[in-house]
């Protein structure tokens, strides 16, 4: 059995001589093709670019060698992820800050990670035939050193593209935030076009009327001379005071979905308990809020977190065919928790255009985490966590 026990032991090892093994070396050999094309191209264009620098087509020339030297990159930290294991982040698009030609010859001129590309590139070469030299070298009288040499040169290789090929984490930061500004002005423009439908459509409507009803009622009782006219206009103005209590209420409804007063004057738990009691399911909307001691969230932090549970409680009452809800609030560290549960059928999701994705940009822009789990049939679960502070984000 121990025989057994031993052969089984071998069997499950990693062979030296396995696949990884050979996928390093394919990786070696393949260096040197690569290093030659990516060295002679990236060379070319960069020197002529550099060269035409003064003239109209050298910006762009050596922009486009920039480009080049970048897919090139990309194609390196693809090759490393399947050849070495190398666990190498992907580089975001090149995005310009300004539209056009001119903007994207900036951004490429700009972009660090195309200039360590293009170094990259330029030891690539050597460092291929390097490999290559020793690979084949190893192949045919080193075997019995074979695994061990070629683990050491795919270090190497692998330092390389970690060290040159990797985004830099500061520039990765700025376009995540970059990302969450440009979330933060559509969500913010988003929300001045609702307000102005709104009181287009609804207080501005009813004012109107209410000043046509008004006029009317006032030229009935100048020309009023019986008792009759008199009624007319005071049914009148009866109908426009009626007016006047509906533009109110639209108003109080507007501001509310602006900033409600309750949020700011009592804090989470009395304004999630007022949505609570204002949504639409059977069994109602159990709220436990537990942030007894701690200092209040920044102002905008309780704003996502009204606005999302706000959101939540509405889909729920209007898509989720719940019997009942709950929502759950309580302090982590620097972090606020927001859980929202219903058992209706399920099947949410947060797909592109959703107003759950919406919601998503809207956390993420505070660096929030979204994450909703509702498989069919239910139930559905949204967990939302938030910075305490908005400053966490600037640091």
């Amino acid at each position: 059995m121990d025989d057994e026990a031993g052969r089984g032991a071998q069997e499950t090892r990693p062979s030296l001589y396995g696949e990884r093994l050979w996928r390093e070396v394919q990786h070696l050999l393949v260096n040197l093709p690569l290093g030659i094309a990516g060295f002679v191209v990236t060379v070319v264009m960069l020197s002529v670019g550099l060269g035409l620098a003064v003239t109209v087509v050298g910006l762009p020339l050596l922009a486009l060698g920039l480009a080049g030297s970048r897919r090139l990159g990309a194609l390196a930290r693809r090759r490393a992820r399947y050849a070495l294991g190398s666990d190498v982040a992907e580089a975001g698009p090149l995005v310009p800050t300004r539209p056009g030609v001119a903007g994207w010859v900036i951004a490429c001129l700009t972009d660090g990670l195309s200039w360590r590309s293009v170094l990259y590139a330029v030891l690539l070469l050597p460092w291929g035939v390097l490999g290559f030299a020793l690979t084949v070298v190893l192949l045919v009288v080193g075997w019995p050193v074979l695994p061990w040499a070629v683990r050491g040169l795919a270090a190497v290789d692998r330092m390389l593209v970690g060290s040159l090929l990797c985004p830099n984490a500061l520039s990765e930061r700025v376009r995540e935030l970059e990302d969450d500004r440009g979330a933060v002005v559509d969500t913010a423009a988003a929300d001045l076009r609702r307000i102005e439908r709104d009181l287009h459509d609804g207080a501005q409507a009813r004012l109107v009327a209410l000043a046509m009803d008004l006029g009317l009622a006032k030229e009935k009782l100048a020309e009023a001379s019986d008792p009759s006219g008199v009624a007319a206009a005071a049914e009148m103005v009866g109908a426009a005071h009626g007016e006047v209590k509906l533009a109110l209420q639209e108003l109080r409804d507007l501001a509310r979905g602006i900033h409600p007063a309750v949020l700011t004057d009592r804090g989470l738990d009395a304004a999630l308990s007022a949505v609570a009691a204002r949504c639409a399911v059977p069994g109602g909307v159990k709220v436990h809020v537990d942030l007894k001691g701690a200092e209040r969230p920044d102002p905008a932090v309780e704003g996502i977190a009204y606005f999302t549970v706000s959101e939540l409680l509405t889909n729920i009452a209007k898509h989720a065919a719940a019997r009942s809800a709950s929502v759950d609030v309580w302090r982590a560290d620097d972090r606020l928790m927001l859980l929202v549960q219903d058992d209706g059928r399920g099947g949410a999701s947060a797909h592109p255009g959703s107003g759950l994705a919406g919601l998503a940009e809207r956390v993420g822009a505070v660096d929030g985490v979204f994450v909703v789990e509702s498989p069919a049939g239910g139930p559905t679960t949204a967990t939302v966590e938030l910075p305490w502070h908005t400053r966490m984000v600037r640091s």
